[in-house]
């Protein structure tokens, strides 16, 4: 790489054919080191994992380092954090990830993980063929827009949600969510300029990573967007506001920048809304639901009303319109089962 040589050198005790052999083989070491390469490509999968960290810590946001992080564990647990990158197949994958007794789905997950870094390993020339990609077929699993009808809520549902929950502000964070399509963690972020009651829209421009407890930049450039506030929204923003009064007079808060705020002045609390959340969606529904869940309620609630994709599309900050279309089947096909049967009915003579 750079025109100049290094010398590397051993001394041995005896000159005999074995001391020669030996001496042989520490040089080759010695020069493997020198250099900072291994031989034929010879890296394990946890070198390979440490090497693409590195990679990923200066090039990814801190909450897409997290998740690949773990993910990158789970796949040395599967695989082996000893075995040769070089010297896998698709068969040994395969069998190894089926040996985990996680779910398709999961496994599908660590799967593309996997294709991430295995692709990474081979730009970064770590590894010399990964023609063995190709053979490796998703796990059977039911496709998105079959699993999606448990993933949102009826406008029924929803409406015994809410009515099921006796937290005040996680109620109104809920009814939030479902008007609104925000994600959680843009509504953590929101700061309370963000709420534009004057020109009714909410400025979506940043996002909350719970995780690891920073404000980042929002999911994808798509997601930087102003959403309108319809009525409905627009009155519970303004209890969301009256009940933040309450709590800086009641706990002596200060005025802090946030739309929304926890007891200390601080952003709400995740993990104690998606609790309360999935206790009482069980409780009341039968089923434990997700903050997310209330983003694809929105979308489906939109589209009974006729809304067309592309807006709602837009309105989500979807980078495209897939998961929204997904959804679209399945409300359709609920929709012409409803007008069926209302035809069925009907008698013209």
């Amino acid at each position: 790489m750079t025109g100049k040589t290094k010398r590397v050198s051993i001394t041995m005790d005896k000159n005999t054919a074995q001391t020669r052999k030996t001496a042989q083989k520490t040089l080759e070491l010695k020069i493997q080191q020198a250099m900072g390469t291994r031989p034929d490509h010879q890296c394990t999968l946890k070198e390979l994992v440490e090497e693409y960290r590195k990679d990923q810590k200066k090039t990814v946001k801190q909450s897409t380092y997290s998740r690949n992080y773990f993910a990158c564990n789970a796949i040395m647990k599967m695989l082996g954090e000893s075995t040769i990158v070089e010297h896998m197949t698709a068969k040994y994958v395969r069998s190894k990830f089926r040996d985990s007794g996680k779910e398709n789905s999961t496994l599908n997950e660590h799967l593309t993980r996997f294709r991430a870094l295995i692709r990474w390993g081979y730009s970064n020339d770590m590894i010399s063929d990964i023609t063995f990609l190709e053979k490796i077929e998703p796990f059977k699993d039911l496709p998105h827009k079959q699993k999606i009808q448990d993933k949102y809520l009826e406008s029924d549902q929803l409406k015994a949600l809410l009515d099921g929950m006796d937290h005040t502000l996680w109620r109104l964070c809920t009814e939030f969510m479902a008007l609104s399509g925000l994600r959680v963690g843009e509504l953590i972020a929101l700061d309370r300029i963000d709420v534009d009651f004057k020109n009714k829209v909410i400025h979506v421009t940043k996002n909350y990573d719970y995780i690891n407890q920073i404000v980042t930049s929002p999911k994808s450039f798509c997601s930087i967007r102003d959403v309108y506030m319809q009525e409905e929204l627009e009155n519970v923003c303004k209890q969301l506001n009256a009940l933040m009064l309450r709590r800086r007079l009641m706990f002596n808060i200060g005025k802090p920048a946030l739309f929304l705020f926890s007891r200390n002045g601080t952003y709400i609390h995740y993990y104690s809304y998606n609790k309360y959340l999935r206790e009482n969606s069980k409780r009341v529904l039968g089923r434990a639901i997700t903050p997310h869940a209330l983003r694809h309620t929105h979308a489906s609630l939109l589209l009974e009303q006729g809304i067309s994709i592309d807006t709602i599309s837009r309105r989500l900050g979807h980078e495209n319109s897939k998961v929204t279309k997904e959804i679209y089947l399945h409300v359709t096909k609920k929709l012409t089962e409803k007008d069926n049967e209302q035809i069925a009915k009907v008698s013209i003579f």
